[in-house]
């Protein structure tokens, strides 16, 4: 722990460290909010919660790139004509 770290902690026993714990989970799910007893407005907190909030929030867009890719690298296989004998046997029963 630093000292910038610890001079936003209101309580420096266990309830302390459940409230750094819970400003950094709640940031990276996308909630931000922080337990009263963490000053989190501070330039160390700011930081860090903002950097916890870009990976946690934009992780999933490498692999999410990475299957679009390889998707549009695919090549396009042949088209099957499907029920194309149906398709004409439905055409002659809607004649009669």
């Amino acid at each position: 722990m630093s000292d910038a770290g610890r001079a936003g902690v209101a309580n420096p026993a266990a309830h302390g460290f459940s409230e750094i714990l819970y400003a950094f989970s709640s940031a990276s799910g996308n909630n931000g909010s922080a337990f009263a007893g963490l000053s989190a407005n501070t330039p160390f907190y700011n930081t860090a919660l903002g950097i916890v909030m870009f990976f946690a929030r934009y992780w999933i867009i490498i692999p999410v790139l990475a299957l679009a890719g390889s998707m549009a690298a695919k090549r396009e296989g042949p088209r099957r004509r499907r029920d194309a004998g149906n398709a004409h046997a439905a055409s002659s029963y809607s004649s009669s």
